[in-house]
């Protein structure tokens, strides 16, 4: 690997060469329609519906929420990724190595790309899009908490970049393959915020051609493109000539679109909708759960009734989920008992801790002093009752959630809670979070790798992104907690990251600060036309850079 010298010895930590093409998780089965034998088509036009909120910008940089990564990587390419085995692979960048210290990565970057507005891609370019992130007119929450350790990236060559760093970060190659950084025309960020959220320009397979509010993305190829994973199943421009980027809430109308053949694929499918779909010849299933944290419901402790682990424990042992989950979800959600996806290796769960047990509830809540009962009910204290404002974004909460979150709150009254459920769009439900206006909340937090631990119950994430997004929203505050993530974050060797990983995670769950529910859930349906797409191991989002339409 050609590097500039340097005065710190330095090691390599990876090379890695191109990885075959994975095949389309497909069911439950490792299956791709139409892969086997088939010659790809080139040529047409893939619909696509999707039922995430609308972004309200294109720019992934700015905020950081999952639609903006559902529609991103079709046209930004990001340095890093990952394979199905979840090892991390090239992509803009093909090689890496850190420094003795941990305190700097170089990155040897390809040398023949270029952004489709004909701006070189090169170490200037990474570096502006570093400085992007960081600045907090940007607004950014999530690419900003990722890479919340790099304090500057240095121009080492046009092929090199150096990432400077104020502490050790363990987890840099993780965040680097995610969308939320992935790498934009400086020259587009430099048009300003509003137009660059119109239609980032990027390296990816497809250009934003139009975007028509409360409608779609128009998504034409670039004949260009030469910048694949290295896990792609072919080089050069995708086979596909468009995309066409629909949004369609209604859940319904989106799966009758598919079945019709209005569209090619849809995303957030139902449970019984996937059930149904799993039954025809005609609809795929691509099950596609996301890495880092699982959904799960916060219980805020940095606020009365919350900040009383009795409390806490109380509603904990007074909810049921799992017979919600069982006859709401068909069968397409496994109850979790871990702070982490099952996606990630490092999980720990305890379900002893999660048993409904209402005498127990009952008995805690007595200790805490909350002894008497109003007319309906619910208990009180002081004068006060037991109330717990609920929450829930209508755009990323499915209706089956929703009708769980409403069992929670029937068996909760058993032991004498209010719950108060708010049904919210998007924007209303973040007001509410800023205002820390919320007691139970399900924030989903998408994140490569275990790291997602620090940025959801670190103390510092109760301070807010420059986005005034918070991301420890059950406003953990333990000083043994924050040194455990602390450490996790700085080393290298994975039997004792792990180790720290499980003692944080055994702090979050036996001090009742969380109710998991189960991974968060991406289930998309596909036409069986639809060849050869399949979702990033990164964050599993789909890509349809090797898809094509067969007409059969």
């Amino acid at each position: 690997m050609h590097l500039h010298a340097h005065s710190r010895a330095r090691r390599r930590l990876a090379s890695v060469a191109a990885a075959t093409g994975f095949a389309l998780l497909l069911a439950g089965c490792q299956t791709t329609p139409g892969a086997s034998g088939s010659t790809p088509v080139a040529g047409g036009t893939l619909t696509y519906a999707s039922g995430d909120a609308e972004p309200t910008c294109l720019d992934p940089h700015v905020g950081g929420n999952y639609p903006q990564a559902l529609i991103a990587g079709q046209f930004l390419d990001s340095l890093l990724s990952r394979d199905a085995d979840g090892t991390i692979i090239p992509w803009l960048a093909t090689e890496w190595s850190v420094s003795d210290d941990n305190l700097s990565w170089d990155f040897t970057l390809k040398d023949d790309v270029t952004f489709t507005d004909g701006t070189p891609f090169d170490a200037e370019a990474v570096k502006a899009n570093v400085e992007h992130l960081k600045d907090p007119a940007t607004e950014s929450s999530t690419g900003y908490l990722a890479l919340g350790k790099v304090e500057s990236v240095e121009v080492v060559s046009d092929t090199v970049a150096r990432f400077n760093l104020s502490a050790p970060d363990s987890a840099l190659l993780e965040s680097l393959s995610q969308p939320w950084v992935a790498i934009q025309s400086p020259a587009g960020i430099a048009r300003g915020m509003e137009e660059n959220c119109q239609a980032p320009i990027g390296t990816g397979p497809f250009v934003v051609d139009e975007w028509v509010k409360q409608d779609h993305v128009s998504l034409v190829r670039n004949e260009d493109y030469n910048s694949p994973p290295a896990d792609a199943k072919h080089d050069g421009a995708a086979y596909l000539d468009a995309i066409e980027w629909r949004f369609l809430p209604d859940s319904a109308s989106r799966y009758a679109a598919l079945q019709g053949g209005q569209v090619d694929v849809i995303d957030n499918a139902q449970p019984d909708t996937i059930a149904a779909a799993e039954k025809t010849k005609t609809i795929a299933h691509l099950d596609a759960p996301r890495p880092g944290a699982s959904n799960r419901i916060e219980l805020n402790s940095g606020t009365a009734p919350f900040n009383d682990v009795a409390v806490r424990e109380a509603f904990l042992r007074a909810v049921d989920v799992n017979d919600g989950i069982e006859s709401l979800f068909f069968g397409s959600a496994e109850r979790s008992y871990s702070p982490l996806s099952s996606v990630e290796a490092t999980g720990y769960s305890d379900e002893s801790l999660f048993g409904t047990d209402l005498d127990a509830a009952n008995a805690l809540l007595d200790s805490a002093g909350w002894t008497e009962r109003d007319a309906d009910g619910y208990r009180m204290k002081d004068g006060e009752r037991l109330s717990l404002d609920f929450p829930v974004s209508t755009n990323q909460s499915i209706p089956a959630e929703q009708s769980l979150f409403e069992q929670i709150q029937a068996t909760a009254k058993a032991a004498g809670f209010e719950v108060n459920l708010s049904l919210l769009d998007l924007s209303s439900w973040y007001g509410v979070l800023a205002e820390n206006d919320y007691d139970l909340v399900s924030a989903p937090y998408t994140k490569v790798g275990p790291d997602v631990l620090r940025i959801l119950y670190h103390s510092d994430g109760i301070t807010p992104a420059p986005s005034g997004y918070f991301a420890n929203l059950s406003q953990v505050s333990n000083p043994e907690l924050d040194a455990l993530l602390t450490e996790a974050s700085e080393i290298s060797d994975e039997n004792e990251r792990a180790g720290l990983y499980e003692q944080a995670q055994k702090i979050i769950l036996e001090g009742f600060h969380i109710l998991p529910l189960y991974d968060q859930q991406n289930h998309f349906l596909l036409g069986t036309q639809v060849k050869d797409a399949r979702a990033l191991p990164t964050v599993s989002t789909p890509t349809f850079y090797d898809a094509w339409l067969s007409e059969n």
